[in-house]
């Protein structure tokens, strides 16, 4: 994360009104130049400063411009924070004012992509640069514009006073986002001039609302959506006030580093004059977040899946675990009548039922359909009505026996009795004979 807030010395001349300031209060103003191009890098006293994140990846340079005597530009670079301050009120006070609301915002700024909060922190640097006027900080009637823009995720806060401005570049499109408070965008807006116009009009020095000249200035604030790919510009009016914004959207389209859009930006300004101080910083969102979140999403509903299907397991389950546990049959307990406990059934290799209690009623002295039917096991609704069925079988058993030893009984007397009265036959034989003699 970088943390830099860059203020460095020159002279603007942009007015809060009409009257605040005139052409005679300009000091030191150097003849302009034009040259063909202009190499930034090779520039004196100019301020740059690149970095990245994982968010997001940046590059600003001020430049004090081609006829301006110093510099009342700022510029604030801390990630995802950044903010543009353009000073003014003549030499020694545009840039002092400038440095008082970089670092005021820096101190009050939010610490989440909330516009309201962000332009609260805008106004309290209205504050601040009119206690540095009356503290002798600075000097009376000094003040700055300030845009500042705070991103998290797919959102970026944008809070705004003055002329300095937010593009933003999405899908090869250039969008200007913020409202000039400016006196040609009045006219503008009424419709009585046009936006090339309105660049080179007499009086777009005139600024409606700035920092530092009303306690009770309010700032525009809002909230829009960004997106991977986009890229976010913050210019001083160095920048909008000497190149059309078809032209920053076609160098902001042909350079693929932010630090290369922001040189390019600032070298054009400068060789159509560089009339103005100028500060250029671009912003590229890399990753917003979104994908992360679909990412999270997706885990989440792998999880909730999974957490359902193990839920749906652990009822089914508990469910089938009450059902066998409350499930009783009677079967073949190695010849015995056995009772037990489950579903006479297996389940991968598992068996669903174990013995609860063994008898000894022989599964032999049972009927063969009886004999059958335990084979495959009998399912009974409770231990009770099992011990019931085997109590049954005993009965069963035990009067088949009474009755087959009774048949036994009556079937050997039966032999007796005949016995019996063949052996009498036999005895009384001889003795009709000998009488017949």
């Amino acid at each position: 994360m970088s943390d830099a807030s860059h203020m460095t010395d020159s002279h603007q001349g942009d007015d809060l009104d009409a009257n605040m300031e005139s052409e005679a209060d300009r000091t030191q103003d150097l003849e302009p130049i034009h040259p063909a191009t202009i190499d930034v890098n090779a520039r004196v006293g100019a301020d740059v400063d690149t970095g990245g994140t994982t968010e997001l990846s940046w590059g600003a340079r001020s430049d004090v411009g081609l006829v301006r005597g110093h510099n009342e530009d700022a510029f604030l670079v801390r990630s995802p924070l950044f903010c543009v301050c353009d000073g003014m009120g003549g030499h020694a006070a545009g840039e002092v004012a400038s440095s008082i609301a970089i670092h005021t915002i820096a101190d009050k700024a939010p610490i989440h992509a909330d516009d309201v909060l962000l332009g609260a922190a805008v106004e309290a640097a209205n504050v601040a640069v009119i206690d540095g006027a009356e503290d002798g900080r600075g000097k009376p009637g000094m003040g700055c514009t300030a845009t500042a823009v705070y991103f998290e995720g797919d959102k970026m806060a944008v809070a705004h006073v003055g002329d300095s401005r937010v593009y933003l570049l999405h899908a090869g499109t250039l969008v200007r986002i913020t409202h000039d408070h400016s006196y040609v965008e009045e006219l503008v807006d009424a419709g009585e001039i046009t936006a090339d116009e309105a660049r080179v009009h007499p009086s777009r020095s005139i600024i409606t609302r700035a920092l530092g000249s009303d306690p009770d200035m309010y700032a525009d604030h809002f909230t829009l959506d960004v997106e991977k790919g986009d890229r976010v510009i913050l210019c001083s009016d160095g920048l909008s006030s000497m190149v059309a914004d078809s032209r920053i959207e076609a160098i902001a389209v042909s350079c693929a580093l932010p630090q290369e859009c922001v040189d390019a930006l600032v070298s054009d300004a400068l060789a159509e004059g560089g009339h103005d101080n100028v500060t250029v910083v671009a912003v590229d969102i890399i990753n917003d977040g979104r994908e992360d979140a679909r990412r999270r999403a997706r885990r989440r509903s792998v999880i909730g899946w999974l957490t359902g299907v193990l839920a749906t397991l652990v009822v089914v389950c508990g469910c089938a675990a009450l059902f066998i546990n409350n499930s009783w049959y009677v079967g073949n307990n190695l010849g015995t009548v056995g009772i037990y406990q489950g579903v006479d059934a297996t389940l991968f290799g598992f068996k669903l039922s174990h013995l609860s209690e063994t008898t000894s009623v022989s599964v032999a002295d049972l009927p063969e359909v009886t004999q059958r039917q335990l084979s495959e096991g009998i399912t009974v609704d409770s231990i009770d009505s099992a011990k019931q069925a085997v109590e049954s079988y005993r009965q069963q058993i035990d009067s088949d026996k009474t009755k087959a030893a009774a048949t036994a009984g009556s079937a050997q007397q039966g032999q007796t009795e005949a016995a019996t009265t063949q052996d009498t036959t036999v005895e009384t034989a001889p003795a009709a004979t000998e009488g017949g003699e």
